[in-house]
């Protein structure tokens, strides 16, 4: 019973409120506050979803109006947009303030742009043809080239002007009015006094207004490409690495077969009987077997450098390019094995022609590499070992940047840098384990190549 008072006695506990404090010292937050949140973030899901799925539904429509309306808006030119401008600043200038003068401005404007529309109608049924001829000229040769335009529809076509973009410039040319079935030349030169490629086309139809509001272009051809190879010059067949060589040419390497003779040698377990030289083995009592001098076909590597900061200026950059195309060009007539490479992308060197065409996609680089010796190893990386490398080069690179680079060959390479110096004097000189001539003009080639073949 004491217990059982005791026990009733005691004070009820209360219960805690929404404000109190937990023992763990954090406040607990409001319901209501809490449900503000979720219902917020429940109409930002809403509202993503439904934004999804209007994306989704007229996304496609949207790509369609854009494609229709698209080419119909890229008529206007700037100026034209320009003009539209104008005239609604013109008109909201005259509506609020009552100038009447920015009345006629706006209305000058908007029958310009107008009457510049109706010059936009309107089909052309053209047939173009574009030649040049020759297709491959060397720098400085004369170029011609021809546009043929032929009517192919049953009606008379208006007189159009016609672009056609020839390498940065652009020829502009006026048909005549053709009648059906009719056609008319035109011939027009390309200049060719720098070695390039030169993109001669697509041929446009231009329909607009003479103030140039508004403009509209039709093309009627592909591009056709101009090569202007570089000057070159032809080099002695006696220089070094430019030989025939039907059974290779020896080295200091010793093999167990191939077809020099170099020494005999005491028969050891796992030699190939066939190798053995009987008579010598009978004379001294033990098999000897022979031992030969490794022969290797001749393969050349031609490296030219094209990093811009190497050369003193472009007609020296372009020096540098003939030298590469001349010694290519020799030594793919000689048929020696040859790799040629730039930062870029190999060379090919099926043919001279070739070899030509590629040199004048060849243009300065700017830092593609960190020196030139990371460019060469990066570059020959799957190429066959060579047995000789021409390095081309410009003035401005180092002699110390230049070592470096030869040390990623083996000492049974030879090396010869030709180093392309407009200012500089023509000399063959020792750098290291190669040979270095100096070049100046490209007359001088032959001469320093054949002294360096000695």
């Amino acid at each position: 019973m004491t217990a059982q008072t005791a026990t009733s006695a005691a004070p009820p506990v209360a219960a805690p409120s929404a404000d109190a404090t937990p023992a763990s010292g954090r406040r607990r937050r409001p319901p209501a506050l809490s449900q503000s949140r979720i219902a917020v973030g429940q109409v930002r899901d809403a509202l993503s979803r439904g934004l999804g799925a209007g994306v989704k539904a007229f996304g496609p429509a949207w790509r369609v109006v854009a494609g229709r309306v698209g080419p119909v808006l890229a008529v206007v030119s700037p100026l034209g947009w320009i003009a539209l401008s104008g005239a609604v600043v013109s008109i909201v200038l005259a509506v609020v303030f009552a100038w009447a003068e920015f009345g006629f401005v706006a209305a000058t404007l908007l029958a310009a742009f107008l009457i510049a529309l109706a010059f936009v109608f309107g089909r052309s049924t053209y047939a173009v043809e574009i030649e040049l001829n020759p297709r491959r000229v060397v720098a400085g040769e004369r170029a011609l080239g021809r546009m043929e335009v032929t009517n192919t529809g049953s009606r008379a076509v208006l007189p159009t002007r016609v672009e056609l973009p020839v390498g940065a410039g652009t020829a502009e040319f006026m048909i005549p009015r053709l009648a059906a079935g009719a056609q008319t030349e035109e011939l027009f030169a390309v200049p060719t006094a720098r070695r390039a490629l030169i993109l001669a086309g697509p041929a446009l139809s231009v329909r607009g207004d003479q103030l140039g509001l508004v403009r509209r272009t039709t093309a009627w051809t592909g591009q056709v490409e101009l090569f202007v190879h570089p000057r070159t010059t032809r080099l002695v067949a006696t220089a070094r690495g430019l030989v025939r060589d039907l059974e290779g040419q020896t080295t200091k390497v010793i093999t167990d077969s191939d077809l020099a003779f170099h020494a005999l040698r005491t028969y050891e377990p796992g030699d190939d009987i066939r190798n053995v030289h009987w008579r010598t083995s009978a004379r001294t009592g033990q098999l000897m077997v022979r031992q030969y001098q490794e022969t290797r076909r001749s393969q050349l590597l031609l490296v030219f450098d094209a990093e811009r900061a190497h050369f003193a200026s472009d007609d020296e950059f372009e020096l540098g390019v003939s030298v590469l195309a001349s010694i290519g060009c020799q030594v793919i007539r000689e048929e020696t094995e040859i790799d040629a490479v730039w930062q870029r992308k190999p060379l090919r060197v099926a043919t001279p022609t070739a070899l030509l065409d590629d040199s004048c996609r060849i243009q300065p680089v700017d830092g593609m590499h960190a020196s030139l010796r990371d460019f060469v190893r990066q570059s020959t990386l799957r190429l066959a070992s060579p047995s000789l490398v021409v390095l081309v080069v410009g003035s401005g690179l180092g002699a110390a940047e230049l070592r470096a680079a030869v040390t990623l060959f083996g000492n049974d390479t030879e090396i010869v840098a030709v180093r392309v110096d407009a200012a500089g004097e023509p000399r063959l000189s020792r750098l290291g384990g190669m040979m270095l001539a100096t070049v100046s003009e490209l007359g001088e080639l032959p001469a320093l190549l054949k002294r360096a073949g000695r």
